[in-house]
């Protein structure tokens, strides 16, 4: 122990502040001055707290258990203090001051200035002793001191270096235990988040799917509508086949012109829908890519985690890198991490929903085109049947007319042969009675008398001549009933034909075309 070594000042010196006072000042760490602690390199604060030791009882004895000896010789006293006033020799002989300077005789006082240049006695004589007996038991001491400081400083960087290995190695433990942790819990946020953006993909990957086959739907409506189109103007065209006064605007050319005209905006409609459709679909798609390149990220990231939250101080995977205790640039925060993940995850809500706001309405809007045309065909086909109907009636009528008008004209013509008959009938009679008035003539003067037979001969021929002239009147009136009825035959005839001509057109035609209208679920795409 320093206490109990005999090398050191006794308590005699350590009265004076001698060099066994600072030596045993020194025998504690407590005591010992922060210059004696190993300090981290990087000078920082949490470092010099781990290294720090913990207090303890020091195991040297005090300077008051030492026992009380004397200085050694070799050691400073307390004379070396006070230099004497009286110089003696080595005889022991006092000296007096010479003629040359004072105390010149060649002793050599000891003080503490005696190391300074210009301190030194003058002397009248030299040899080879520089020091004195002060200055020599004085660097004994610092010797001493000095090896027992050293021995005293490898103790304390001894025991500094003990606590700061166990220090160290309790503090690295915790802080791998600490970031072990943190990083498990950063592998369940991304997991988290990775199960989220799978799930959000997965249903916009449905939602796109689904929304394909809408637009797969309308394609296929926008197909089968060419059919209703084209029977709407087929119908149309032909209807401009129609003679004379059947060419008319009924009620079903205008609800075949409605019908085009619906059939046209239904179009306009499903163009403008497929373009939404399609933009639609480049949304979803492009969102779906932007969290499935998040997914993957946070994947690979997962991944990464995953092996770091596995590594052990014993895996055979551990190297230096000294290079990746960086902060790289372009790095992101925990804020806009969960910021970002949020902003892709609301960005597909957002686009799912304007889908799925999008297919409701398509949904919707090919029902109601479908119902509306088929409302408006069936319009269509009421009229058109309720116009073939009317012609074809009229078609009747006109046939029972042709039928009567050709009775009527038979007798007609039945009636002018018999008035013609009539007429050759009275001929006898006329030339009779003409025979007898021109036989009557030739009597002899006063025999040609103009007797009662002579008056009823004139009045039998102008009664004959009256009745010739009523049946040719008669006669006459039959051929222009005859005529008129010839007339109106052809008008039947012909109105006859139109009928028909009609009746083919809407029957055979239109009707035979509008049998192979889609039906309203063809016409919503399925």
């Amino acid at each position: 122990m320093i206490g109990t070594s005999c090398y050191l000042p006794q308590k005699k010196s350590q009265k004076y502040g001698t060099p066994q006072m600072e030596m045993q000042d020194r025998a504690s760490p407590h005591t010992q001055a922060s210059d004696f602690f190993p300090q981290p390199e990087n000078g920082s604060m949490v470092a010099q707290a781990i290294c720090q030791p913990q207090p303890h009882v020091c195991s040297v004895s005090s300077c008051h258990e030492q026992p009380e000896k004397e200085a050694p010789c070799y050691l400073p006293e307390m004379r070396d203090k006070f230099p004497s006033s009286k110089v003696m020799t080595a005889q022991g002989e006092s000296q007096k001051m010479g003629v040359t300077a004072p105390w010149a005789a060649g002793c050599i006082d000891c003080g503490p200035l005696a190391g300074l240049t210009g301190t030194r006695p003058v002397v009248d004589q030299y040899s080879i002793t520089r020091y004195s007996e002060e200055e020599w038991r004085k660097h004994n001491a610092d010797v001493l001191r000095g090896a027992d400081k050293a021995t005293h400083h490898a103790k304390v960087v001894d025991f500094n270096g003990r606590q700061c290995e166990i220090f160290t190695a309790a503090d690295t433990d915790k802080k791998q235990s600490d970031n072990t942790r943190q990083l498990s819990q950063r592998v369940h946020d991304v997991h988290q988040r990775k199960t989220e953006l799978k799930h959000a993909v997965r249903a916009m990957a449905d939602e796109i799917n689904t929304l394909e086959l809408q637009r797969q739907r309308l394609r296929t409506a926008m197909g089968v509508l060419r059919m209703p189109e084209f029977i709407a103007g087929e119908c149309i065209n032909r209807r401009t086949a129609r003679l004379e006064a059947d060419l008319v605007r009924d009620k079903a050319e205008e609800e075949l012109i409605k019908e085009a005209a619906l059939i046209r905006e239904a179009g306009d409609l499903m163009g403008q829908m497929l373009k939404q459709v399609e933009e639609q679909l480049k949304h979803n798609k492009a969102v779906k890519k932007r969290l499935e390149m998040d997914w993957s990220d946070k994947k690979e990231s997962y991944e990464i985690e995953a092996i770091n939250v596995g590594l052990r101080i014993t895996s055979k995977t551990l190297l230096f890198k000294p290079g990746a205790t960086c902060f790289p640039d372009g790095q992101s925060t925990p804020e806009g991490w969960e910021q970002y993940t949020r902003e892709n995850l609301n960005l597909l809500k957002a686009e799912h929903k304007r889908s799925v706001e999008l297919r409701h309405f398509l949904s919707s809007f090919m029902s109601d085109m479908a119902r509306d045309l088929r409302t408006q065909a069936d319009r269509v086909e009421m009229a058109l049947a309720m116009r073939i109907a009317e012609t074809d009636e009229a078609r009747q009528r006109m046939e029972n007319e042709l039928l009567k008008t050709l009775q009527r004209i038979t007798d007609t013509e039945m009636l002018i042969e018999n008035l013609k008959q009539a007429i050759r009938n009275l001929d006898p009679a006329m030339k009779k009675a003409q025979t007898r008035l021109d036989n009557r003539l030739l009597r002899p003067q006063q025999e040609s008398c103009r007797d009662i037979p002579h008056y009823g001969l004139v009045d039998e021929v102008k009664a004959i001549s009256e009745s010739v002239s009523a049946l040719k009147a008669q006669l006459h009136q039959a051929e222009e009933s005859r005529c008129s009825l010839m007339t109106a035959r052809a008008n039947l005839e012909r109105e006859i034909i139109v009928k028909r001509k009609t009746l083919y057109v809407d029957r055979n035609r239109c009707h035979e075309i509008r049998s192979h209208y889609p039906s309203t679920v063809a016409l919503t795409g399925y």
